[in-house]
Parts: structure tokens; C-alpha cells; sequence
């Protein structure tokens, strides 16, 4: 009897219960995820622009917020096995979830990209090494890890998480003492107030087109409080972790990235380890969702499309550092309403429980969730107030409407009975 070789990635199935993972593999991989120095730099605008009470606030809130998506988003993965890109053929169709796959995969090739230079850029400044080379080793070794799948990811994340933690936390102790200690910095106030909508919109916006790809990752939790907790603390804890890091250092030197204020406290070693893991962490995750996306659409492995996704990122990596954040940035406000729509129609549509995926027969397109993600990503780019929020919540009500409507239709339409042979003459 032929042996088939197991996708261990389940690019294009559910994952199965005996390949799931525990409780504590899934939090490091998670807290992984959201150490990435994009939070700190939007912590130091935050510390700059709020005093330390206000600071606080902001973060647990706009913390809060992005567990409750993103803990959401991962329920729904634990719950079907299931990786965004799969879920969105419940809502957007088969092609019609090509749209989504597509954008949530370019802009992670992109910010892959974007990442490897953030690390090279630096590090050049730092110790003379040429950018290019240090683009080409970190692009490989990040590809590297990606390729091989969750175990790789797991593996790095247990080895960079508590390193992470560990340095970073002696550097932002070293700026306190610098600023005075820690009532020094509570008593910090701002020379330039930001305004609670602006400061909320920065701490949301910094990972919710990330975190838009949760189940990517949580598909693989043994259970779905597993997925819910772990998803949760990562973004509760681990960003707001970032968050700080970036506060203080900005505070205190100027700068927002805790590597840079490594640099300037003279940790020259430390400081090119925490922004290397800080980066890979992210990273690995990033062109790892772009190939689950790629694969969605082109039904090739994933472990294929991640080397051309990292050579892609790895080889433009300069070009999209200097050219092409403002445009990712862009995207960004069109993954929210993605994951709104699967949440609308996971919880609402579908009353919490889909068809089993490979028994499941998709229509081509849903257009009632094209329409309602083309709405959302208007109105998070152009409607006053919090953008993020107004993408997710105008997606979700957009399509959650639509569907209900022509549900009725549909129903209306077949309990209209035709005519009888007796009931036309009689007519």
C-alpha cells in the first residue's frame, strides 16, 4: 500500500487532533508572533505624545480590544482546524476567497521585506557589516524557519521569547535609572498632548492587520480555550510588553526601538540579539501566512511558495524599506474587515458551526461579503474616528445585513409553490 506523505502544514485541510499542540507551545509561538519592533516604535509615539497614566490606559484598552479580535479569530481556527485563508471560502466563495488571500499575502511579503531591512539597516550603522549581506543571511535564515513549519516556529519562539524578555527588560530598568527612577517616569508629561482617538487608533492599528491572520497559527491549539487564553495573552501581555519597552526607551533617549537604546547604552551584542529575534519572530510568521495564502490560491504546498515568497521579500527588502511602508500601510486597513466578515459569518450567519471543510461544496463567489469588505475598507480609510474599528465594525454589520436580506429572498422565493393543472383552468 502507497504511503502518502503527510502535509504537515495542512495548507489546504484542517489540521487534525493529533497533531494539534498544548497549552504552553501555543503561548510562545503566539507571544513570538507579537514581539515585533513595528509595537515598539508605536509605543515611543505614544510615550512622546501621552503622560504615563494616559500611556497606561491606552494600552490596556487598545490591548484589550485586540485580544477580544484576535481571541475571536482564534476560537473559530481551534474550533474547525482551519487557516484564515480556508475560512474565508465559508464567506468570500472559492475565488472569491482568492481576493482575500491575495491581499493578506501581499502585504505580509511586504512587510517580511520591510522586517529584514529594519534588522540590516541598524545593525550596518551599529557595526559596519555590509546591509546587503545582512539581508541576504537574515532573509535565508528567516525563509529557513518558515519553511519548515510550525515545529521551526515553535522551536525559535522558545529560544527568543524569554531572551527577548530578559534583555529587553535589563534595558528599559538602565533608561529608568536614567530618567530618575520609576517616579520620575509616572511624573513624565508630554511637551505635545495626541488625543485619546488618535493614541487608540495607534495602539489598535499597530498589529490588527497581523492579527487578522490568528488562525493561521491558533488552527494548530488542542482546544479552543487553548486557542482563546494564549491568543489573548500574547496580545494582552506580549504587545503591550512592546508597548513599554518603546515608552520608556522613548522617554528616556528619544528613541522608541529598545535595540536603538541598547545601542546608545552601549549593549552592542544585546542589542543586534533582540532586534534579530524581535524581527525573526515576526517575520517567520509573516511569510509563513503569505504561503498558506499563495497555496489557497495556486494549490501548491506551502513549504514551495514560502522560498519564492522569502527570495521575493528577501531580494525587494531595500526597495520596500525605503518605498512601499506608506502603501502596506495602505493595505493594512483591508485585512480588518476580512476577519470581521469571518466573524460575522462563523457567529451570525452560520450560527457557530460550519460544514465540515471537506465535505463542503463552496460557490464560486459571495459577493455579499465582497461588497461589505470593499465598505469596510472605505470606511476605514476615509470615516472620522478610529479607523481599525470602523473598518471591522462597518464590514461586519455590511455583510451580517446583506446576508440576512437575501436570505429572506431566497426563502420567499422557494416557498412560492408553482400552479397545479386544477388551480391554472380554474385560474
Amino acid at each position: 500500500m502507497e504511503n502518502k506523505k503527510v502535509d504537515a502544514d495542512f495548507s489546504l485541510q484542517a489540521v487534525p487532533a493529533s497533531h494539534r499542540n498544548g497549552f504552553f507551545r501555543m503561548l510562545v509561538v503566539m507571544l513570538g508572533f507579537t514581539f515585533f519592533s513595528a509595537s515598539m516604535l508605536s509605543g515611543g509615539t505614544l510615550g512622546l505624545g501621552l503622560s504615563m497614566k494616559q500611556f497606561i490606559v491606552i494600552v490596556l484598552l487598545g490591548n484589550l480590544l485586540l485580544g477580544a479580535y484576535t481571541g475571536t479569530l482564534a476560537y473559530i481556527a481551534a474550533k474547525t482546524g482551519l487557516s484564515t485563508h480556508l475560512l474565508t471560502r465559508y464567506a468570500f466563495g472559492l475565488k472569491g476567497s482568492y481576493l482575500s488571500s491575495f491581499i493578506l499575502s501581499l502585504t505580509q511579503i511586504g512587510w517580511f521585506g520591510v522586517g529584514v531591512a529594519m534588522f540590516a539597516v541598524p545593525v550596518h550603522k551599529a557595526t559596519g557589516i555590509d546591509t546587503y549581506l545582512l539581508i541576504i543571511i537574515m532573509g535565508l535564515l528567516m525563509t529557513a524557519t518558515a519553511f519548515f513549519g510550525m515545529k521551526a516556529l515553535t522551536i525559535l519562539s522558545f529560544i527568543a521569547v524569554p531572551l527577548i524578555v530578559i534583555l529587553g527588560s535589563y534595558s528599559a530598568w538602565d533608561a529608568v535609572d536614567m530618567l530618575g527612577g520609576f517616579d520620575a517616569l509616572m511624573q513624565h508629561q508630554p511637551k505635545e498632548t495626541m488625543s485619546f482617538a488618535a493614541a487608540l487608533t495607534i495602539c489598535v492599528g499597530s498589529f490588527i492587520s497581523g492579527g487578522t491572520l490568528t488562525p493561521d497559527f491558533t488552527r494548530f491549539s488542542n482546544t479552543k480555550k487553548t486557542s482563546v487564553i494564549t491568543t489573548v495573552l500574547a496580545f494582552f501581555v506580549g504587545n503591550t510588553l512592546m508597548f513599554l519597552f518603546g515608552a520608556i526607551g522613548a522617554i528616556a533617549t528619544g528613541q522608541s526601538d529598545i535595540s536603538e537604546v541598547m545601542f546608545l547604552q552601549g549593549l552592542i551584542i544585546p542589542a543586534i540579539i533582540v532586534l534579530g529575534l524581535n524581527i525573526w519572530t515576526t517575520n517567520d510568521n509573516a511569510i509563513y501566512a503569505s504561503g498558506l495564502g499563495i497555496s489557497n490560491i495556486t494549490k501548491i504546498k506551502k513549504s514551495k511558495v514560502v522560498i519564492v515568497n522569502g527570495i521575493v521579500g528577501t531580494f525587494l527588502a531595500m526597495w520596500l524599506y525605503n518605498n512601499f511602508v506608506g502603501f502596506l500601510t495602505m493595505l493594512g486597513a483591508a485585512l480588518p474587515p476580512i476577519g470581521a466578515i469571518i466573524i460575522a459569518d462563523f457567529f451570525i450567519v452560520h450560527r457557530g458551526k460550519y460544514k465540515e471543510f471537506e465535505t463542503m461544496k463552496f460557490k464560486a463567489f459571495n459577493w455579499n461579503a465582497i461588497v461589505a469588505w470593499g465598505i469596510g475598507f472605505v470606511a476605514a480609510k476615509f470615516i472620522p474616528g478610529i479607523p481599525p474599528l470602523n473598518g471591522l465594525i462597518s464590514a461586519a454589520l455590511i455583510y451580517v445585513v446583506l446576508s440576512l436580506l437575501l436570505n429572506k429572498e431566497a426563502e420567499s422565493t422557494s416557498s412560492v409553490k408553482p400552479m397545479t393543472i386544477n388551480e391554472v383552468k380554474e385560474a
